[in-house]
């Protein structure tokens, strides 16, 4: 396939749109199912490329959900425990143990299931049947993998009455070293981002504490790669193998950093008993659950547990979750790394980390308030790495 003519470009009015190869060769994708849009294949391709450079990076299957050209987390396949199984609605999946692709899926999906709400997928590995059945009843827009199981295929051939977007990409597709986009109808050019993120990236530790364990060298790289790959402004905290909490696109440093870590509060918060125990009626589906535990965490919209209200989704009314019980909760949390796509250049991105558990940290270093940040990383042990390479996304 030369081309591939779109319905639009990015909205309705932006026509004619199509993708295309610059030299004229056979695109690397095959559309299985479904009509891919503009905006589908931009989340498409850059979410490979972070599952791909993730793999590579860790050796581990890999699976990441965008949203309008960022992703709302990224992991790898690391085993649940049963209490997360039940916080990401997928403590009733068979076999989820022994696919680490399935686990991936499942930290990834369910990290920022909000956000997640009408995602495009990204596999690093064949579909298998597992994966796929977990990707059919969430709300998506589509999935691309270097291959499906035939099985697997069939499954999510029946998602959205066959009109699911499923696109195969060749594995061993190398892109140009020269990336080229227009804007305002001037050509801009540059190299493609070729830089390799791995563990010698994070040999110049800066502040007293030098110690950097396996697992937060692990944590560190995904961070680091799903920053690679989002929007800057953009700060990413993860713990496990997975991105927990991403703030992109902020023009300033602390809203990311505040913006990623309150994501961060609400996917731990959203393991806590009080949580994982709510009486739902069963008639509530996962997307209004997701936004009611949203609520009840949050207290955003409304008041999810006030008269009138609580008889809407629950069987009866839940105790409130107080201010005093979720900061306790958070401050038994500790070891989670934190990635920046730049230097920070106050301390307050420190304080803010601090809250949410943060104990290691990836930056580039380069401000002329470095030591104030080292000075912050030091007063509560942190273990800081100035990686020396920026990683902005445009």
């Amino acid at each position: 396939m030369k081309e591939f003519e779109l319905k639009y470009g990015c909205n309705p009015n932006q026509k004619p749109a199509k993708i295309f190869m610059n030299d004229g060769s056979d695109l690397p994708i095959e559309i299985l199912s479904g009509r891919p849009g503009y905006i589908n294949f931009l989340d498409a391709f850059n979410s490979y490329q972070l599952v791909k450079e993730l793999k590579e990076a860790l050796g581990m299957p890999a699976v990441t959900s965008f949203k309008h050209v960022s992703p709302t987390s990224a992991a790898v396949g690391i085993p649940l425990s049963a209490d997360l199984k039940k916080a990401v609605f997928q403590d009733d999946i068979e076999g989820l143990d022994d696919s680490p692709l399935a686990c991936a899926y499942a930290r990834a999906r369910g990290t920022d299931r909000m956000c997640s709400f009408g995602d495009w997928v990204a596999l690093s590995e064949v579909c298998d049947v597992t994966t796929a059945k977990m990707i059919k009843r969430e709300v998506s827009d589509g999935v691309i993998a270097p291959g499906y199981t035939p099985e697997a295929l069939e499954i999510l051939k029946t998602k959205r009455k066959g009109a699911y977007n499923i696109v195969k990409i060749d594995p061993e597709y190398v892109p140009e070293e020269i990336e080229r986009k227009q804007v305002y109808g001037i050509t801009f050019q540059q190299g493609r981002n070729n830089f390799k993120i791995g563990r010698d990236l994070l040999g110049n530790v800066v502040t007293a504490n030098k110690v950097l364990p396996e697992s937060a060298v692990r944590d560190l790289i995904v961070s680091l790669i799903t920053l690679k790959y989002t929007q800057s402004n953009s700060v990413c905290y993860s713990v496990d193998g997975q991105a927990i909490g991403v703030g992109a696109g902020q023009q300033s440093r602390i809203h990311c950093t505040r913006l990623a870590g309150g994501k961060a509060d609400t996917w731990f918060l959203r393991q806590h008993e009080k949580v994982l125990t709510l009486p739902f009626r069963d008639d509530i589906g996962r997307p209004d659950r997701d936004n009611v535990i949203d609520g009840y965490i949050n207290k955003n919209e409304e008041d999810v547990c006030s008269d009138g209200v609580w008889q809407r989704y629950f069987t009866r009314r839940p105790e409130p979750f107080t201010a005093e019980e979720m900061r306790a909760y958070l401050d038994s949390i500790d070891g989670v790394a934190l990635g920046s796509d730049a230097f920070f250049p106050f301390s307050d991105n420190i304080e803010r980390a601090h809250r949410s558990g943060v104990k290691y940290i990836a930056e580039p270093g380069g401000s002329i308030r470095d030591d104030a940040v080292i000075e912050c990383c030091d007063k509560y042990g942190m273990a800081m790495a100035f990686t020396g390479m920026r990683l902005f996304h445009h």
